[in-house]
């Protein structure tokens, strides 16, 4: 399949190169190649190519605004940046508007039909400098190694249930009975039972072996 591109540079010898370049191949067409940037916004819009080259340094607006225009308008368009701008700020900021590939004018003439057709195999071609320079970017510092052996805490898991009702959950869940339980805490087999109530209200259970199954998931048994 021929894809469709669209050039916009503001250097008139760069446009012939680039312009001749894409015609050479049987598989691109020329849809257009303007010196500005409102030009190309325009024959973006009209024309809806498959690819658009853009120099960042236009003459009425900034390449990065026709980059954002085709990234928001027409997201089936590849972006292929050539320039001059090597730097940091030019490069974040070209892919960050939307740009899939980035080459230095310095490129020879069948690597940029060789780069559009790789943004066309879902590529994104880079300078090696460039690409250099945006992996040194993003690359994360490797964390120390004590950090990395510091254990996981685990979270402290709340409880609904006071201390004495925990001592009572515990002691039921070994088997004894009320009245068991109220001679080993000297409490009353009445006071106990009114524990348990409490007990099942807050744990939402409503028998012995539920309650013992809840306390278990929580961690008090």
């Amino acid at each position: 399949m021929i894809s469709q591109v669209l050039i916009v540079e503001d250097e008139p010898e760069l446009l012939l190169k680039f312009a001749t370049a894409v015609q050479s191949d049987p598989l691109l067409a020329l849809s257009g190649a303007v010196p500005t940037g409102k030009a190309g916004i325009a024959l973006l819009d009209a024309l809806r190519p498959d690819v658009l080259m853009v120099d960042l340094g236009l003459p009425d607006i900034s390449g990065i605004e026709l980059i954002a225009h085709a990234a928001k308008y027409h997201p089936a368009t590849d972006v292929l940046v050539v320039t001059m701008f090597g730097d940091d700020l030019h490069v974040l900021a070209s892919i960050e508007a939307g740009a899939t590939g980035y080459l230095l004018k310095d490129a020879l003439a069948d690597r940029i039909c060789i780069s559009i057709h790789e943004l066309r195999a879902g590529g994104s071609p880079i300078t090696p400098s460039i690409a250099r320079k945006v992996l040194a970017r993003f690359r994360l510092p490797v964390p120390p190694l004590a950090a990395a052996k510091q254990p996981v805490l685990e979270p402290v898991v709340s409880t609904p249930l006071t201390e004495r009702e925990i001592d009572i959950l515990r002691l039921v869940a070994k088997g004894l009975s009320f009245n068991e339980v109220g001679d080993l805490l000297d409490i009353s087999p009445h006071t106990v039972v009114t524990h348990v109530k409490k007990i099942y209200r807050k744990l939402a259970v409503h028998s012995r072996g539920e309650a013992v199954f809840e306390a278990g998931q929580l961690g008090l048994l």
